[in-house]
């Protein structure tokens, strides 16, 4: 996913130097726990990030899906309204 969205952004004239998709992932998470206040366990679920968990990520099976689905219209919301400016 990243090398397409990589690509992308150089066919559309960004350097490695100025964006990356990766970039894109930190944003929003930084974003999404420091603007819209969700949880780093909700974002870290939605990014597919493996977390560390002192009871061992074996035994980890939580998905936060009601609270990523929120967090995915507020995210939508949010965009919308910076669209707006």
């Amino acid at each position: 996913m990243d090398d397409t969205v990589n690509m992308a952004l150089r066919t559309m004239g960004w350097s490695s130097e100025q964006v990356s998709g990766h970039g894109f992932r930190a944003t929003a998470r930084t974003l999404l726990h420091e603007q819209l206040e969700f949880s780093p366990d909700a974002i870290e679920a939605q990014l597919a990030h493996a977390v560390p968990d002192r009871l061992g990520g074996a035994y980890n099976r939580t998905q936060h899906l009601a609270e990523r689905t929120k967090m995915m219209q507020s995210w939508a919301d949010y965009l919308d309204g910076l669209k707006a400016i």
